[in-house]
């Protein structure tokens, strides 16, 4: 059975607002932008919309986890070019 989280304890933390870089590219039809200071990026058909998303990403990245059960550990490969 899942317990229930405690969030009185976060109630009094207040978002602030905090200065990103984001690099932003093109690829085929679609822009990236890629969050310098965290490991995050989104994608959009213009640099602004890659921006925007970039910034609901970056958001959402720093909001306090709210799991309703324990998370589950899963080991798992994927193919990756090998180092010469």
């Amino acid at each position: 059975m899942a317990k229930k989280l405690d969030k009185s304890k976060h109630e009094d933390i207040k978002p602030v607002m905090r200065g990103f870089t984001a690099m932003v590219w093109q690829e085929d039809d679609l822009y990236v932008a890629q969050c310098v200071e965290v490991d995050v990026a989104s994608q959009g058909s213009s640099a602004d919309e890659a921006i925007r998303m970039l910034r609901e990403a970056v958001e959402l990245y720093f909001e306090e986890p709210r799991a309703t059960e324990q998370p589950t550990i899963v080991h798992f490969e994927a193919e990756v070019p090998s180092a010469p």
